[in-house]
This record gives C-alpha cells, structure tokens and sequence, in this order.
C-alpha cells in the first residue's frame, strides 16, 4: 500500500512538516463550511487501497476539530482507503477518563469510540493525560511520548542542583522518567483542586532550598496550577530561575500571563497543539514532534515495531 498523509485544520504545519520527513506529499483534502456552520470535505486524490494518515490535534475549539476528524475518517473509509490511522497528537477530553462524582459522563471513551465507529483502524496519540485511556480502544491504540525530546532540551539547561518538580501526584510515574534520564532528585507538590481553573497548593515534599526547579507536566491549559506550583517552590526557598516542560500547550484562557512571572525563565513545550504568532512570547520554546511522528508512520506502514516510541 502506498502512504497518503493528510491534515484536517487544527495540525497543518505539524503535517507538513512530518511530510517533508518522508519525502512525501500532503493529501488534498478541500475543507469548508456550510452557511450553518457545517463540515464540508472533498478528498481531490485517489486513495483506494492507500495507507491513509490523519494527522489532526483535538485542540481548540475542541469539538469543532474533533468533529472535522471523524468527518474525515469516514470520508476515506468510504473512498476505500486501505487502512485509516488518526494520529490524534492532542488527545481532547482525555482529562474525563473516570467518573469522580456521580452522574459524570467518562468522555475520553466517548471519543474512543467515536473514533472507531467513524472507521478509524489505529489511533496514535502522544502522552496521554490518564494512560489507561488505551485500554478504552478496541482498535490498535499506540501511545507515543515526547519525554526524551524534552528531556533531550532539558539536558542542556539543567544545572548540578536542578531538580525534578511534580506539580502533583499523578504525574509522579512521568517525572520519576525525567528525573531518571537527567540523573536529578525528585520533588512533588501535593495540591489541592478547588475547582476546574483555581488550583491552591499546599505542600512542596522533598528539599528545594536553593535549587533550580524543573516543573513537568502533560499539559499546560491555564497555567493556573503552573503558576500556583512555581510559587510555592520561591516560597520554600527555590531559586527564582525556575524552567517548565510540558508535551502539550494549550495556553488557554489567562495562561501567558500567568506564565510571565519572573521566577519562570522558561516554558518547553512541543507543537502537538497549534500556536498562534500572538502566544510566541520570548520564554516559550516550542520542540517538534514531527521527527517522532514521521518515524512512527515509517516503522508502521513496515509493519515494524514502535515498542521503542512508546511511552512507558
């Protein structure tokens, strides 16, 4: 089968980019809308029997995009596409992965299968928010990290008395990774949730007296628990040259500003979502995924293994 990588909106310089890797062109697919806001797509290349690659982030406006994909995936399941795989680099709603209170819905399976009844046959996305959202898939779920390119970037900023900082406790798995690659000690921050944007927290665990704290995180939405850690790490005594690292950001809401405080000097992160010029400010790095991607769609179409790209 021959490879035809297209995009929907949301990720077309990630696309392109992943294209130029694999020295291929990106699929034609025409995007437009209805005058009541509808999905209109046209396919403009043959792809029966092709190896079909959808690279598209559920990224803000999260359901527009969402819907834009499943529109896609069915339009090539119908054009007969031999196989049909979502690379999904921002997965949406994957942070409503259980129900915590009754009458909750759980969406990140929701989408799951959404994805699947739309005729997806693989679904690859990067650093899932709760892990446990592979098993949601009854189709091929591969889950692919971008920990080693942000450690890879850390390790020429980090200082002899750097440390690894976990704004919370379920990122501790992630940060015992970064903490093991970069031979740092390792801090978590014990926090509270008062509700979906404020984030109060309480207890920084470990020695920060006078370090370089690395703040990790999956995601970066409002900064608010960001912003809410790196304050408490100045308060305990950390120097105020604190560096951030977080695979996907979203920077949404109030979250540049947020980030401005002076104790940050730097916020990596990578373009799983798409940045406007206007959220370009000086202290964010942005890293490409697309290396990692296009490696991925190599080894699949191969029918090679990726167990090396996956995260643990």
């Amino acid at each position: 089968m021959e490879v035809c990588v297209c995009c929907g909106s949301a990720s077309r310089a990630l696309a392109e980019e992943v294209c130029g890797l694999l020295g291929s062109e990106l699929g034609d697919v025409e995007l437009a809308r209805f005058p009541d806001g509808e999905i209109d797509l046209r396919i403009r290349n043959t792809v029966r029997g092709r190896d079909v690659y959808i690279i598209q982030s559920t990224e803000p406006p999260v359901n527009e995009h969402l819907v834009e994909l499943l529109v896609m995936i069915d339009a090539f399941r119908r054009a007969s596409a031999g196989r049909i795989t979502a690379i999904v680099p921002y997965y949406g709603y994957s942070r409503q992965d259980r129900k915590s209170a009754p009458r909750e819905p759980i969406t990140a399976k929701l989408v799951a299968n959404l994805l699947t009844v739309a005729g997806a046959n693989r679904v690859i996305s990067l650093d899932l928010h709760a892990p446990a959202i592979q098993g949601f898939f009854d189709i091929w779920m591969d889950h692919l990290t971008a920990v080693p390119l942000l450690a890879r970037a850390l390790a020429d900023r980090k200082r002899s008395d750097s440390v690894i900082v976990s704004p919370d406790t379920g990122r501790v798995k992630e940060a015992e990774r970064y903490a093991r690659m970069l031979s740092t000690p390792l801090v978590v921050m014990h926090k509270q949730r008062l509700g979906p944007v404020q984030v109060e927290s309480r207890t920084v665990v470990g020695d920060v007296r006078g370090k370089y704290p690395i703040i990790i995180d999956d995601m970066i939405s409002t900064g608010a628990t960001i912003h809410e850690c790196a304050t408490a790490l100045v308060n305990q005594g950390a120097r105020q040259h604190i560096l951030v690292a977080a695979t996907h950001g979203l920077l949404v809401s109030d979250a540049l500003a947020l980030l401005s405080m002076p104790a940050i000097r730097e916020v990596l992160v990578t373009n799983t979502v798409s940045l406007p010029p206007d959220k370009a400010i000086p202290k964010l790095t942005v890293l490409s995924v697309a290396p990692l991607l296009a490696e991925a769609i190599t080894a699949i179409h191969a029918d090679r293994s990726i167990s090396y790209l996956l995260a643990e």
